[in-house]
């Protein structure tokens, strides 16, 4: 009787025996639907054998082996098993979790095979004028097809919103065809354009990444912003590609995708490209999950989730602003994207290049050690670096925010008819509403955190759980009618600015601006088009844009991070403050950027003006050696919440005492509250443990794992965080 082992997406660490007298070695990976308790239930299987550790009179028969799509590769299974293992999450969410949420449910699958369109020999026979000159979506969609001979679905629909009905007119005409993977004659060298002329730099960059095609090499790409990396990162696709291989290209924010996703497209016409990441509906996320499981899609480009995306003929990884936060997942399986792309890139045996100007310290020591191969861009493409002024502000009485300086040099750029953009990293109209009278705030119930006003909307607002309130008209404690809010946001800097120059054409970019399915893409637009002056945005902006027109860049509340009691807050905001600088002077004019501070002196600050990340990496590298921090050490936070902080540390210490009886050998700190303390109604409290060897970390934390989950407590929820970045 065979036996088959099956990961179902259940909060435990096993596999689930059924028999299946069907199955077969061939079977691994497939999906399965199988009777769990009193459901039915998707998963997927692991293992085929024999015998089982329970007797045969207990085990379930799985009802139906699902072979409606190919089953998940070994080497995709073993992705995802070193995931469970080295993260301590149970294997069957991991796997389940990976796959799009359609394959997760038993019904039917709406299978649309058709991945792209493809000229015919009629469709390039045709004449010039075989459509009426009144056609002229059809006649750029022609046109389209002859310069890449093949588009995808999302090529045609970006044409133009009739595009569609034009495809279906030239499908008629039988000008054009439907494929289901890419069809031989788009696999050719004839349809990649020709991209720009490198610069010493970059040849000897590209040259060494070539250099390493054939194998597992890592690599750090450093180059500024501004010197041209995306186009290292194309010729090294290019090469990928013309290889018959397929690539991998993971950005850290959704926003990031479009510019990028058009640069590639334009540069590949003929080799089909598809997108993973959270802003796709159900129906597109498996249509390009499939596409790249397949082979048809040979660039798959996403977010962090793309990481476990299957790929048969997976060639090259690139990781594009690679020290970004946005690629650890803070809840569930909480993986690096990063470094999972570098343990794929390994099990494959394919290059990877990581990406930034700025690198994590953790990637930046392994290329000074020689673990990754360092590569270098020190300039800027045609234009100067930007000058960087620090403005002082601790004797001056702001403006809205806003000290004079930083207005004078708004109102030049006004007068020139260029762009300027204020950077400030909190959305809404104030972070807070305050009464002056009596002190109260605007404190959400359920977070350790205040409810921002949102002026607009007439609304407080919590960030953080989404508790919402209305702004009340008197203060909740002493009835005192005049409530002030403290503290910019970007609503009030936008009315700020609209007030001092109302003529200038003014905008506004942030989470909540850019909520509209597209809503970024227009404003994009927009800012290329010169239609707009001022933007004032959060770290949408900072992040891999290129604007030419934009010269000023003025930063407001730079000293927040400071005060921060996180060991890595210096490195984020030193990145952060050098993402958000590389945005000024990308055209022919020199950049400036306007950082207000009240600590003009600050060691940071003039390591940013002389823009000399190495020399501020090195002396944070020794700074963290000495106290005994990453990457010198590695970490696991182990985190806990009851409805009372007090259960929670009771928790947090009978697990440490635990640890301590099985090692002495790692470091076991006391339990602490977490930093925000309170969470959508939970208290919270975390216990930090540390290790000087990974391999030792791992030993411990599997055993300690298991004597966890064997004294599961219902009074409190706790999860496991290896190599955390939140503290």
């Amino acid at each position: 009787m065979k036996i088959i082992r099956v990961a179902l997406d259940v909060p435990v660490a096993t596999l689930f025996d059924y028999r299946c007298a069907d199955a077969g070695d061939e079977d691994v990976g497939s999906r399965v639907l199988v009777s769990f308790g009193k459901k039915t239930a998707v998963g997927v299987i692991i293992q085929v054998g024999t015998t089982s550790q329970l007797p045969h009179s207990r085990l379930k028969t799985a009802l139906r082996v699902l072979r409606d799509v190919p089953p998940l590769s070994a080497a995709d299974l073993q992705l995802l098993q070193f995931a469970s293992a080295y993260y301590h999450h149970p294997l069957g969410p991991t796997v389940m979790n990976a796959l799009p949420v359609r394959l997760r449910r038993a019904g039917k699958l709406s299978r649309q095979a058709v991945t792209g369109y493809a000229l015919t020999a009629a469709g390039m026979a045709a004449p010039p004028d075989g459509l009426p000159a009144r056609a002229i979506v059809k006649r750029r969609l022609l046109a389209l097809f002859r310069q890449r001979r093949t588009l995808d679905a999302a090529a045609i629909k970006a044409l133009a919103a009739t595009a569609p009905a034009a495809l279906r007119q030239l499908l008629a005409l039988g000008w054009v065809e439907p494929w289901e993977s890419a069809p031989s004659a788009a696999l050719t060298p004839e349809t990649i354009i020709a991209g720009p002329a490198l610069t010493p730099e970059q040849e000897d960059a590209a040259r060494g990444i070539l250099s390493g095609l054939n194998g597992f090499n890592p690599f750090l790409l450093l180059g500024v912003t501004g010197s041209g990396k995306t186009e290292v990162y194309l010729r090294a696709i290019e090469a990928v590609l013309a290889a018959g291989r397929q690539v991998l290209l993971l950005v850290p924010e959704i926003a990031l995708t479009p510019q990028l996703e058009t640069m590639v497209r334009s540069r590949f016409p003929g080799f089909p490209l598809v997108s993973v990441h959270s802003g796709l509906n159900e129906g597109e996320r498996q249509q390009h999950w499939l596409a790249a499981q397949s082979g048809a899609a040979r660039i798959v480009m996403g977010t962090r989730l793309a990481v476990f995306t299957p790929l048969p003929d997976l060639g090259l990884i690139v990781v594009d602003e690679e020290h970004d936060t946005s690629y650890k997942q803070a809840e569930g399986l909480r993986y690096s994207a990063r470094d999972l792309a570098i343990v794929r890139a390994q099990q494959r045996k394919v290059p990877i290049v990581l990406g930034s100007a700025t690198p994590a310290l953790e990637t930046y020591h392994n290329a000074v050690t020689k673990r990754y191969r360092l590569l270098g861009l020190t300039q800027r493409i045609n234009a100067a670096m930007p000058h960087i002024e620090c403005v002082a502000t601790r004797d001056e009485k702001l403006q809205d925010g806003l000290s004079q300086h930083l207005i004078e040099a708004i109102a030049a750029r006004l007068g020139r008819g260029e762009q300027s953009m204020l950077f400030i990293n909190r959305r809404g109209y104030a972070p807070v509403l305050m009464c002056h009278a009596c002190g109260w705030l605007s404190s959400c119930h359920r977070c350790s955190a205040q409810l921002v006003l949102h002026l607009r909307d007439r609304r407080l607002r919590c960030h953080h759980c989404g508790h919402q309130a209305a702004i009340p008209v008197t203060c909740p404690e002493c009835g005192n009618q005049e409530l002030a809010p403290l503290g910019q946001g970007t609503q009030r800097v936008e009315a700020a600015l609209a007030l001092r120059f109302p003529r200038a054409r003014i905008l506004r970019v942030d989470r909540d601006s850019t909520r509209r399915r597209n809503a970024w893409q227009t404003m994009r637009s927009q800012i290329h088009a010169r239609e707009v002056d001022i933007l004032i945005g959060t770290q949408m902006l900072a992040k891999g844009h290129d604007f030419p027109h934009l010269n000023l860049v003025g930063v407001l509340n730079a000293d927040s991070l400071l005060y921060s009691t996180d060991f890595r807050a210096p490195e984020r905001l030193f990145a952060l403050l050098s993402q958000v600088a590389g945005r000024a002077g990308r055209g022919d004019t020199r950049g400036e950027v306007l950082i207000q501070t009240e600590f003009p002196q600050h060691p940071l600050y003039t390591a940013l003006r002389e823009l000399s990340y190495a020399a501020f990496a090195c002396s944070l590298l020794a700074e963290r050696k000495q106290a005994g921090f990453p990457p010198f050490v590695y970490q696991a936070l182990l985190r806990a919440e009851a409805p009372r902080l007090d259960t929670a540390l009771a928790v947090l210490a009978r697990a440490a005492q635990l640890g301590r009886d099985l090692s002495r050998r790692v470091t076991i700190y006391d339990p602490v509250p977490a930093g925000m303390v309170r969470l959508a109604g939970r208290e919270r409290a975390q216990l930090l443990v540390q290790a000087d060897s990974r391999a030792r970390l791992q030993n411990f934390l599997s055993a300690w794992y298991e004597k966890l989950a064997a004294e599961t407590s219902s009074r409190a929820r706790w999860s496991l965080d290896v190599d955390p970045l939140e503290f």
